[in-house]
């Protein structure tokens, strides 16, 4: 079974739960793709699909060595392609099969989203790194910077990785484990709880969860206790007194 697919942000909204609260949540739209190509082990050394996302429209601005590469599978250019792995369970899917949403994801299952994040451009240190700032009376001269980088005479440079103001965003983002609270095989739409990186149509993964969160049992009884002294004990304390 493929691991993921390929999907765009549709936006974000809130929906209830069963007690009535509001979640959170972002819409996806992840799928429909299609399998351009397989890799088998014994000739590349794993096995993965390489999917692409099929949108509506004609894909422009494809070169020429992608559109043999789509050729040599029949199948129409894709303007975006992905690799995934195949885990265990599930079809093993061909070349020109597609693959849906509903088809990998259900309810309450857990996945990673990877994007890119909003690029902000070049920022301060209050802003790229919470800085506090300094005092904001008249007269200070000092409120949104950097303060000392290192010492004049020994070491007489700054010291690699000091956080000073820089390029912001743009960044590729995994947010791990999110739970998907609704499915639309319709409409190939998922709906999973919290934020995910990326503008509103940005692209995104969507995959399985490789560290799935674990929710530890908890006893709501305690377990007598056995063993020679601890019926002693009992015993003794219900002996009548007097």
């Amino acid at each position: 079974m493929v691991e993921g697919l390929i999907g765009r942000k549709v936006s974000m909204t809130q929906v209830f739960d069963q007690d009535g609260g509001t979640v959170p949540c972002t819409v996806l739209q992840a799928g429909p793709c299609i399998v351009v190509t397989k890799r088998e082990a014994a000739r590349d050394g794993y096995e993965a699909v390489q999917l692409g996302l099929v949108e509506p429209g004609k894909a422009r601005g494809v070169s020429k060595a992608v559109q043999g590469h789509f050729a040599k599978a029949n199948l129409p250019p894709t303007r975006r392609l992905k690799e995934f792995r195949l885990v265990a369970g599930g079809d093993n899917p061909s070349v020109g099969d597609k693959v849906l949403v509903a088809a990998l994801f259900k309810p309450n299952d857990r996945v990673d989203v990877i994007g890119v994040s909003k690029g902000k451009g070049f920022q301060g240190v209050m802003k790229r790194h919470h800085f506090r700032g300094g005092a904001a009376s008249h007269g200070s001269m000092f409120h949104r910077a950097p303060g000392s980088i290192g010492s004049s005479a020994f070491p007489s440079r700054t010291f690699r990785g000091m956080r000073m103001g820089g390029r912001m965003g743009g960044d590729r983002v995994t947010v791990k484990n999110l739970e998907v609270v609704r499915v639309d095989e319709e409409n190939h739409l998922l709906v999973v709880k919290g934020a995910v990186p990326g503008a509103q149509g940005a692209y995104l993964v969507v995959r399985k969860s490789r560290a799935p969160i674990r929710i530890k049992k908890i006893q709501t009884q305690t377990p007598p206790k056995t063993g020679a002294r601890t019926a002693a004990k009992t015993a003794h304390k219900a002996a009548p007194k007097g």
